[in-house]
């Protein structure tokens, strides 16, 4: 590592000649100036990485040095040192934009304590990260080899988004590169978990499976509209759990997190399927079967997503529930607005649901715009833009009225997202299904092994289009490609974000619960 280069002012630098060899011999340069003027001329034609200033100098004053060289240099770390204490000076100093204080007299240990504190936090935090993943690679790893149920996958997949988050920033390329292939390895058996399980738990064949799409709101969301406070429900179509962990601080500023909890969503993880299911407590050949009304199949044009509130009040009603409610979807920016203005008439009503479209839109632009592919080109940068867009959005305005109000509130969504980059080949006739993760239509051909195959729709309460229409679902992070103009086709949708299969990311989705402070 380059030696650390400091630059230290002031007006009685002979007397700290000690302090000056007690940091070379620590393997640090040193550079002594007398007043702020030669601190300023040092900056000119040399590269600096902190500076120490004394407060208290004749001419130009420590205060004034401070603020011309945070205009000229922002980035450079300033401590300043002081016999002073009194809280003006603080103030200004911390209104320049200090990086620290020190009072003298200085203590050695407090010098190199305050330059690892200021120049290598980031070093010590990445070791201290990395190392502390490593230890749990051979956990996660010893788990992924042995027998797990669905709350052990929950536990797996937080781990996993918990170190992503942590080491997103690392220079450390090869411990990110660990990570990444521990992923692809636990998407890998989660599959296998998944396509072992899955028909049991929508058939009731095993006591052991977890709330999926069509159980989560009588379990979660209908007890609380026992409490006398009105209930908002926000879903925030196709927001997987590490954007979740991305804005979670940012919604924390405003209310408290009473429950964070993650529940399955069914096949395909589709906003026609997952969510319709979510609102109507059904499975989609049942909302079919009840209430054809209200449910549009995929040879059939039109919204598939337009009762959703109506879907919502049949649920409500056959469990006895009878309140007020008020369902909004917001698709721009400008609705969103409205619907803050409109907030004050909504806090009568005992539940209020606001479908927020944005994740699922920047995930389609994404694979449309190459601006928004650049923006977001891999994890960390979607959960960016994500955050980004939370915090200018009137999403966050409805969040900061409710905190003022006795209410609860529900963050959660219908399914995820991965990023696919491996394609798998299918064919079919022009009335085979678009999407990119699943499949079903007449004339479907694909290698049954390299798909989580349903040839029998009814088993998975799927509707049945045609007497033989499979379902077949891509798996981790593949996606179906048509052999005509194969390669045009899967250089247009490499490394896009996608839905509809299985993978951790698209299945394993929150849902949380938030109070007042």
């Amino acid at each position: 590592m380059d030696k650390i280069n400091i630059l230290w002012a002031d007006d009685e630098i002979d007397l700290l000649k000690p302090y000056l060899l007690f940091l070379e011999e620590k393997g640090y340069n040193v550079t002594p100036v007398s007043c702020g003027n030669e601190a300023l001329d040092v900056l000119k034609i040399k590269d600096i990485d902190i500076v120490f200033l004394d407060e208290n100098m004749p001419g130009l004053s420590g205060i004034e040095t401070l603020g011309i060289l945070k205009n000229q240099y922002p980035s450079i770390p300033v401590i300043m040192i002081t016999k002073n204490e009194e809280e003006h000076i603080m103030e200004e100093a911390i209104g320049n934009k200090i990086s620290d204080f020190l009072i003298k007299p200085v203590n050695p240990n407090q010098i190199i304590l305050t330059l690892k504190k200021h120049l290598e936090t980031k070093r010590l935090i990445n070791e201290k990260t990395s190392f502390s993943y490593q230890q749990q690679f051979r956990e996660i790893s010893m788990k992924l080899m042995g027998r797990m149920d669905y709350e052990d996958w929950v536990d797996i997949y937080k781990k996993l988004v918990f170190w992503d988050l942590e080491l997103q920033n690392t220079d450390d390329a090869s411990i990110r590169e660990v990570l990444q292939m521990q992923r692809l390895e636990a998407d890998s058996q989660f599959c296998k978990y998944v396509e072992n399980n899955y028909i049991d738990w929508l058939n009731g064949n095993t006591d052991s499976k977890p709330l999926q799409s069509h159980t989560v709101l009588k379990e979660k969301l209908f007890p609380l509209l026992n409490d006398d406070k009105p209930v908002f429900f926000l879903v925030i179509d196709n927001l997987r759990f590490d954007q979740w962990k991305t804005i979670q601080s940012t919604v924390e500023t405003y209310l408290k997190t009473e429950e964070e909890s993650i529940y399955y969503s069914i096949l395909p993880t589709t906003t026609q399927y997952a969510r319709n299911s979510l609102f109507s407590g059904l499975l989609p050949s049942e909302i079919e079967k009840k209430y054809p009304q209200y449910w549009i199949n995929e040879d059939k044009e039109g919204l598939k997503n337009q009762y959703e509130n109506e879907l919502l009040s049949e649920n409500l009603k056959r469990f006895g529930i009878h309140i007020k409610t008020s369902y909004h979807k917001v698709f721009n920016m400008q609705f969103g607005k409205k619907l803050v203005d409109n907030l004050p008439n909504l806090m009568h009503n005992k539940l209020n649901v606001i479908v927020y479209n944005f994740v699922d839109m920047l995930s389609h632009a994404r694979t449309e715009l190459d601006i928004i592919r650049e923006l977001a080109e891999d994890e960390k940068a979607y959960r960016s833009v994500t955050l980004s867009w939370f915090e200018h959005s009137p999403l966050l305005d409805i969040i900061k009225f409710l905190s003022e109000k006795k209410v609860t509130v529900v963050v959660s969504t219908d399914h995820g997202s991965i990023k696919i980059n491996n394609p798998v080949k299918v064919m079919g006739d022009r009335d085979v299904s678009v999407n990119l993760r699943y499949k079903v239509g007449r004339l479907l051909s694909y290698n049954s092994k390299q798909v989580f195959e349903v040839k029998d729709a009814t088993k998975v309460f799927l509707p049945k289009l045609y007497v033989t229409s499979p379902y077949v679902f891509a798996r981790g992070n593949d996606f179906f490609a048509y052999p005509n103009n194969y390669n045009q086709y899967v250089n247009y949708y490499m490394n896009t974000f996608q839905h509809g299969g299985v993978s951790m990311e698209e299945m394993m989705v929150p849902f949380v619960i938030l109070k007042n402070k």
